[in-house]
């Protein structure tokens, strides 16, 4: 049953008229009113028609890119790659598609409202981008909007997210962070490391969960006790990491390493190690994840894995605009791959 306007009032208690004004825009709407219709919207999956121009065709020229922080370099990094994949033929304006960058600031309800808006625009294609919210009500909903999205013809690409079993039409580019968590354990382990302290990011990530996974496989596969003092949560930034040695520096004074949930935290670790009196790598190593750009200009030049996100985020932007076939099953895993540098080392004894 085609949902109306009407039953979007109804489920947020205001009239159609409040309503309109919310998804058009044009009328100020105190902020309180405006996410109980954005909820409606998105409980009954109401999408307003787009544009007449939209709607003479299949799709529009809209190309929407979803990232969870534009100002980490690791979404800006793979954004950048995916827009420069989606010229060319196609498009009604000169063969170019517009590419919208959608920054969700990391909330799930803020995904799934981009996720309508982009329904409306009939966009040609989107592309997820990161890890997912791992909150089983939050993905149904997700899996919902994909598949609504693929049967208007839209085409759906994850770069660097998980499939999704309730999504089949998407198709996945999925990093491998549980096989360079992994990795990256085990070479820390060989120089002779035993404690090791974890600097994690988010708890409801996937992205954190499957590097916090390949970890605890490599303590576990040398007989390592996983101590869950020696892991703290914490965002995907530097304050995170500063904050979060210091703590695991008050758990555990004798730590010899610690392995942070990315680069940029990595570099908090650093200055608090260093605030603390620490040298690196001779009183404590450090390792990140991601490889970014400034990971080589760190001093010391981090050890990390390098994910070939530049090269990830073409492949989906081509994938996004059929000029190359999707993997096999609609799913390919890109590996990382461990790049050691100077700042971890043997331990002292």
């Amino acid at each position: 049953m085609t949902v109306t306007l009407a039953d979007v009032a109804a489920r947020a208690q205001v009239s159609p008229a409040t309503v309109s004004r919310v998804l058009n825009g044009n009328y100020p709407v105190a902020e309180a009113t405006r996410e109980r219709v954005l909820h409606a919207v998105n409980e009954l999956d109401y999408v307003l028609n787009g544009p007449a121009s939209s709607l003479a065709a299949a799709t529009s020229d809209l190309v929407g890119i979803l990232v969870n922080d534009i100002a980490d370099p690791f979404f800006g990094i793979m954004a950048a790659a995916i827009q420069s994949e989606i010229g060319g033929p196609g498009g009604r304006a000169g063969g170019e598609r517009l590419g919208v960058v959608c920054n969700t600031g990391g909330s799930p309800e803020r995904e799934l409202t981009y996720l309508t808006l982009l329904q409306r625009q009939r966009a040609a294609a989107v592309v997820l981008t990161g890890g997912a919210v791992e909150d089983p009500t939050h993905a149904t909903a997700v899996a919902a909007k994909l598949r609504r999205l693929a049967e208007a013809g839209t085409k759906v690409v994850l770069c660097g997210r998980p499939p999704s079993p309730e999504a089949a039409e998407a198709i996945a580019l999925t990093f491998d962070n549980r096989g360079g968590g992994q990795e990256l354990t085990e070479h820390l382990i060989g120089l002779g490391h035993r404690r090791l302290g974890y600097i994690a990011g988010p708890e409801e990530r996937t992205t954190t969960r499957h590097r916090i996974e390949g970890h605890r496989a490599a303590l576990a596969a040398h007989g390592i006790k996983d101590d869950p003092l020696n892991t703290v949560h914490g965002r995907y930034d530097r304050r995170s990491g500063y904050e979060a040695t210091l703590e695991l520096l008050r758990r555990d004074p004798s730590l010899t390493a610690v392995l942070a949930a990315n680069d940029t935290v990595a570099l908090g670790a650093c200055a608090a190690l260093r605030d603390s009196g620490l040298r690196i790598p001779d009183d404590v190593s450090v390792a990140g994840f991601d490889d970014l750009p400034f990971s080589i200009d760190a001093v010391p030049a981090l050890t990390t894995v390098r994910l070939p996100l530049t090269e990830a985020g073409a492949r989906a932007g081509r994938i996004a605009m059929g000029r190359e076939e999707p993997p096999p099953g609609g799913i390919a895993t890109v590996r990382g791959e461990l790049t050691v540098r100077g700042s971890t080392g043997v331990p002292r004894a």
